[in-house]
């Protein structure tokens, strides 16, 4: 996969994508997929409440939004939150080689298998992914359990 780019740096863009969609009144996670390169693909943010698209989840409209691609193996999904299930799926699905994920406190997802299954995965447990979801869950309690399914 080259060398290791500066993780933090590109948490950055998914952060900035979790704030736009707070501001819309959505859930505050962001994703970006970055090439091999280190080079932006596309970037992303959960848009289920925006869109009224329960699979619009910020894994999958980053992926969206860089379009087809040859091939994923070299790329890296950057994201807020620890993947879930159906992001996990996606990961898995078309060979994404690399995950880092802001936090996995407030949720944790489908890391561990993808992890199991050669996925590189990088947690971060960074404090500001961590604050944007404690206080948004705390302040949207009914929105969040409807986002996980439960």
């Amino acid at each position: 996969m080259g060398s290791a780019p500066d993780f933090h740096a590109l948490l950055a863009t998914a952060v900035d994508e979790a704030r736009r969609g707070l501001a819309e009144g959505g859930i505050p996670i962001g994703a970006a997929l970055f090439g091999p390169d280190g080079e932006l693909l596309g970037a992303g943010r959960n848009r289920r409440v925006q869109d009224g698209d329960p699979s619009m989840h910020a894994e999958t409209s980053a992926f969206r939004a860089a379009g087809r691609l040859r091939g994923y193996g070299r790329t890296t999904m950057v994201t807020t939150l620890s993947p879930c299930w159906y992001c996990s799926g996606l990961v898995r699905q078309f060979g994404i080689g690399r995950v880092v994920i802001g936090e996995a406190r407030t949720f944790h997802g489908g890391h561990d298998w993808l992890a199991e299954h050669g996925v590189e995965i990088v947690l971060l447990d960074d404090p500001t992914c961590v604050s944007l979801m404690t206080d948004f869950i705390r302040d949207n309690p009914e929105l969040w359990n409807e986002d996980i399914g439960e």
